[in-house]
């Protein structure tokens, strides 16, 4: 665009037409910046995922141990939820801290609503979620996971639904809720839906890419649940209980995320806690299709955007390896070491690339998903989470 520039100037002299209007000043785009949190250093690496470089740090945003983040609709901005409790909003372009707040004692992530006005904040302590405007960082609501008179249940699970709603699970409750912000810029409370009964301590979430279902993991027992939000009168449904009946339960070394949109055309692909197996599940009937061997307990099973590879990644001790599993055979194609200590992947927007952070190695390497070579290595201080801009798009977060 300079180079052009720079040929244009000479010949509208030459024609001596009068002086054009000031231009406005150049921008650049956000569509194809990142962030990876480095959990040591308590920052934040800005990325350019198609050049796959650095472009600088944010600092000063505490501790980063579990830290998870949400986009602004324009991708600028980014909301990041601390460990201890801070909610922090940075300003990608200028790679900035911009607003800084301590909203609880232990934060597990959070969600951006359907509009982006308004930010959402899972809690362990005190247990429950809080909402915050995007633009302020002012609290707009406090909703404690009161499930018994003075006792607050851990959050988990939180996504965005549409119409100003938030969906979430309550641990130590065995309960679903959703709250209705959609009154609160008029003045009124929010509305509370609750799912009673649902299962032993939901741990983790994920809502189906057409925010049809949602479907939590249960930690204390062998099964999952699942509720059709599109039903005339959604109510909570088990599925897949008992998938390890019979079986010897293996030690559980990380709780798996859920949280990695393994959907793939029409089944999902579910980590199996504690079992070195990845489920796949027909998404119309919810019936269990089969389970694919990998080599040890997934924490991340993560399609890739166009559903033809799921990427895996481990738990201790197997945390330095990869696989991929190709979703038309239903086989491992390929197993990786990436790196020491493997904690996060992210694709880039379409799929050309992983990113793949390495926190022992202080490095994230970016991968090609056909040949599997290695394209880039980029040094980071113990990164941990990867979160591309593209995410801004995309519903459920």
């Amino acid at each position: 665009m300079l180079a052009l520039l720079s040929l244009c100037v000479p010949l509208v002299a030459c024609v001596a037409t009068p002086p054009a209007s000031p231009l406005p000043p150049l921008s650049v785009g956000t569509g194809d910046l990142g962030l990876v949190v480095e959990r040591a250093s308590g920052s934040l690496q800005v990325v350019n995922t198609s050049r796959r470089e650095v472009l600088g740090a944010i600092k000063g945003l505490g501790d980063l141990s579990h830290a998870s983040l949400v986009y602004s609709r324009d991708g600028a901005y980014a909301f990041v939820f601390g460990r201890d409790g801070a909610l922090s909003k940075v300003h990608l372009p200028s790679r900035s801290l911009v607003d800084r707040i301590q909203q609880s004692g232990n934060s597990i992530g959070g969600a951006i609503s359907q509009d982006g006005s308004l930010v959402a904040a899972q809690n362990y302590q005190p247990g429950g979620i809080r909402v915050f405007d995007s633009q302020t960082l002012r609290l707009v609501a406090d909703i404690p996971a009161e499930y018994e008179p003075g006792k607050l249940s851990r959050v988990v699970g939180l996504v965005e639904l549409p119409g100003q709603r938030f969906m979430y699970a309550l641990f130590d409750a065995n309960e679903i809720w959703i709250a209705d912000l959609s009154g609160v810029a008029a003045g009124q409370a929010p509305q509370l839906q609750k799912f009673k009964n649902v299962g032993r301590q939901p741990y983790d979430a994920l809502i189906t890419p057409d925010g049809r279902y949602y479907i939590a993991g249960l930690f204390g027992e062998d099964g999952l649940v699942k509720i059709d939000l599109w039903a005339a009168q959604p109510k909570a449904e088990r599925i897949l209980a008992g998938y390890g009946r019979g079986q010897e339960p293996l030690p559980v070394f990380k709780m798996p995320h859920l949280r990695g949109w393994a959907i793939a055309g029409r089944q999902a692909y579910l980590p199996a806690i504690g079992r070195h197996e990845v489920l796949v599940v027909d998404i119309d009937s919810w019936q269990e299709l089969g389970r694919i061997p990998v080599a040890g307990q997934p924490v991340f099973v993560m399609a890739r955007p166009d559903g033809r590879q799921v990427w895996v990644n481990f738990a201790v001790p197997d945390y330095n390896q990869v696989q991929v599993i190709d979703t038309q055979s239903r086989q491992v194609i390929q197993t990786l070491s990436p790196g020491k200590a493997v904690l996060h992947m992210e694709f880039t927007p379409r799929g050309e690339s992983v990113w793949i952070s390495t926190r022992d190695d202080n490095a994230v390497n970016v991968l090609d998903t056909r040949s599997f070579a290695r394209q880039a290595t980029l040094k980071a201080d113990a990164p941990s989470g990867i979160f591309f801009t593209s995410r801004a798009q995309r519903s459920g977060f």
